[in-house]
């Protein structure tokens, strides 16, 4: 090519305008709206509606910020690394779980609760809606109650919630499922930009019985674009996971290829364009040093034109370089490496139970903030369908992720004991009452312990012990003192003994 049309290809492409990239309505499914009725997303049938499409339209965004659609996360799935990030999350989520609470005393009612949450699966239901969450942007709950009419709102109700009428809970896939109804109007409404109804799979379901959990919620300009859903984990991921990726297979191409040998050896034929019998020479002689190139091989070089060089690439820091591309991974998901690839950190003294408590403090935070509504819904359903009634003394909390050790939790212990003492010398707490703590304190070492049943002092258990030590003995001597102890004092011993 001539530098002419090199020049006038570089102008063409310089003079090329780029069409920017345009948010659309999201493609749904054949069925998930049934025959006959639109999506709100498409409808328009308001000005308010051709907000997401019309006046975000005209700016400029790349392909990560638009909605690639469930098929496209749906394939992402399936790769490891995306993977990764939405298990890690969600079973962290859910691994320590909930531990029921109570102000009364319903230990039978709490025993109920926590056997029908067992029989419904809720744990492994909520870590498969979170992990929806990081796929697709949403996790959704259906509450499925024997009788009821699923477009109607679901009222917490003996009337409505009859006993023995709870059938299951279960997790809908995002890609099933559209807004039916929702408020485009009034912006100080509860409702706007919130669906009050949904379409899944073509049956109109009522919000309040298709429970909805975004942990990563879009501008409301943006909510029809992605179908009512947040933006997924794995669409923030994916740019971190594609340099990642990159980096992986260039590291690897490297190693597989760091050294290179070169043999100098006379090409003047070849170069001057010399005939067909001097270029076969010239790769046959590279086929014979290909062949006979390994260790114990010979290779016969020409003294006077040909020369052996070995072109070797420096590969010190490529395995930093791979673990950078690997922690930021990391960083767009708040997991620690250690949690989310099982590496530990290297170094002198490197240790990551700071990041951890950090992370754990997040999840915590995730706990609260999105996931303890729909779980006080379906734990108040379970107990109008088992009770007929809602207790509100019962309750629940996360257990914390964080658990100490033995020898950490021996030496609370022993500063608790310590500081009781102390109080208990100085008349500041009585004896029960430290007592009645450790009875209650799952954490004492001496939850249960029957605080109607007092010790006895030392010295009256000295007494006692001395009397059950001389009746095993006269016992033993037929009624005989082996002690030189008068019967007449193991009568009174035995007197005792029948009172």
């Amino acid at each position: 090519m001539t530098k002419t049309a090199l020049r006038r290809a570089a102008m063409r492409a310089q003079s090329r305008q780029v069409e920017p990239l345009r948010h659309k309505p999201p493609e749904l499914l054949p069925g998930v709206v049934p025959a006959g009725r639109d999506a709100p997303v498409i409808a328009m049938d308001n000005i308010a509606f051709q907000m997401p499409f019309g006046q975000v339209s005209g700016a400029h965004i790349t392909q990560q910020q638009i909605f690639p659609g469930y098929q496209y996360l749906s394939q992402l799935a399936a790769r490891a690394e995306f993977r990764m990030l939405a298990e890690s999350v969600s079973s962290q989520l859910t691994r320590k779980w909930i531990e029921l609470t109570s102000t009364d005393d319903n230990v039978d009612k709490i025993k109920i609760v926590e056997e029908e949450l067992r029989r419904l699966n809720v744990k492994g239901l909520f870590q498969l809606a979170a992990t929806h969450d990081s796929y697709f942007g949403r996790g959704q709950f259906y509450i499925d109650i024997e009788g009821a009419d699923r477009n109607t709102p679901l009222i917490l109700d003996p009337r409505t919630v009859r006993p023995g009428s709870l059938k299951r809970v279960a997790v809908v896939e995002p890609i099933w499922t559209t807004p039916s109804v929702y408020n485009a109007l009034d912006p100080a409404a509860p409702d706007f930009y919130k669906p009050s109804k949904w379409f899944v799979l073509g049956r109109e379901t009522h919000a309040s019985r298709l429970l909805t959990v975004t942990t990563r919620p879009l501008p409301d300009i943006l909510k029809p674009a992605f179908n009512f859903s947040g933006v997924s984990l794995s669409q923030l991921a994916e740019p971190y996971v594609d340099n990642w990726l990159r980096t992986r297979q260039s590291v690897s191409d490297l190693i597989n290829n760091f050294s290179i040998t070169a043999l100098k050896t006379s090409m003047d034929q070849i170069l001057q364009g010399g005939d067909d019998d001097a270029s076969d020479d010239l790769f046959k002689r590279a086929d014979l040093f290909t062949a006979m190139r390994s260790n114990r091989g010979l290779m016969l070089l020409d003294k006077d034109r040909e020369e052996l060089e070995q072109i070797n690439t420096p590969l010190g820091g490529l395995h930093e370089l791979q673990a950078q591309a690997q922690e930021q991974m990391c960083s767009v998901s708040h997991t620690p490496a250690i949690i989310l690839t099982g590496i530990s950190p290297s170094g002198l003294n490197a240790s990551s139970d700071g990041e951890i408590r950090v992370y754990y403090d997040w999840i915590a935070s995730q706990q609260e903030a999105f996931w303890r509504d729909p779980l006080e819904i379906i734990i108040k359903v379970i107990q109008l369908s088992k009770f007929g009634e809602i207790d509100p003394s019962i309750g629940f909390k996360f257990v914390p992720l964080y658990q100490m050790s033995a020898a950490e939790e021996a030496d609370i212990r022993l500063k608790n004991s310590q500081v009781a003492g102390a109080y208990i010398e100085s008349g500041v707490l009585d004896p029960s009452e430290e007592r009645e703590r450790l009875a209650r304190d799952p954490d004492s070492g001496y939850e249960g312990l029957d605080i109607a049943e007092v010790p006895l002092e030392p010295e009256a258990m000295d007494k006692s012990v001395s009397e059950r030590q001389h009746r095993a003995m006269m016992a033993a001597a037929g009624g005989h003192s082996t002690l030189g102890i008068p019967q007449s004092v193991g009568k009174e011993f035995a007197e005792k003994d029948a009172g």
